[in-house]
């Protein structure tokens, strides 16, 4: 016999949780259901491929959790995904797999919407992997080994960003970015 009260914490969690089994929705809370603009009940059954902003995005996730760094069985980033309505928003997403040699057979997985922190801006696949590594921290040179291009290429990327965001300096890119107090 299940607790019920462990039914209540997941949900009426302050954040989005979903339950996903071969990344399909089986299960998710209120939170989760609200930040995607549906109910638990449309969302159930649901491939989350649909909640990406392209199959590219759904693809490079996926291929990032086979890399050895996920394969401990928890994986988190922030990256942008779609409402159901097609609204982009920066979402903070972390997970654990049951299985560390099968990441995506059943999993928990929280959402965070931080669209109030960090507004979308229209950005290129390329450019959010930059924009993404370069809040990570990484140099224009780390960045160009780990996306295979040379480190020239993503300053030019960065330079859009800067300009895309009108930051003037990469701290500032960051800090916009991240949705820090600048």
């Amino acid at each position: 016999m299940t607790d019920p009260s462990s039914d209540l914490a997941f949900d009426f969690a302050p954040v989005g949780l979903a339950l996903l089994e071969q990344r399909v929705i089986k299960r998710c809370n209120l939170q989760f259901a609200e930040t995607f603009g549906g109910t638990p009940g449309e969302l159930r059954d649901l491939p989350v491929a649909a909640l990406y902003p392209s199959v590219e995005d759904y693809q490079r996730i996926g291929e990032r959790l086979q890399l050895p760094e996920a394969q401990q069985g928890l994986y988190h980033d922030e990256r942008i995904m779609r409402r159901m309505s097609g609204a982009l928003f920066w979402c903070r997403v972390r997970g654990r797999s049951i299985s560390h040699a099968q990441p995506f057979q059943t999993g928990i997985w929280s959402f965070a919407d931080l669209s109030e922190e960090r507004p979308v801006v229209s950005l290129t696949p390329r450019e959010r992997e930059v924009a993404i590594l370069t809040c990570r921290g990484l140099s224009a040179k780390e960045i160009g080994l780990q996306l295979d291009l040379s480190y020239r290429t993503v300053e030019t990327h960065r330079a859009r960003l800067l300009d895309k965001f009108a930051a003037r300096k990469l701290p500032e890119l960051v800090a916009k970015l991240t949705g820090m107090p600048l």
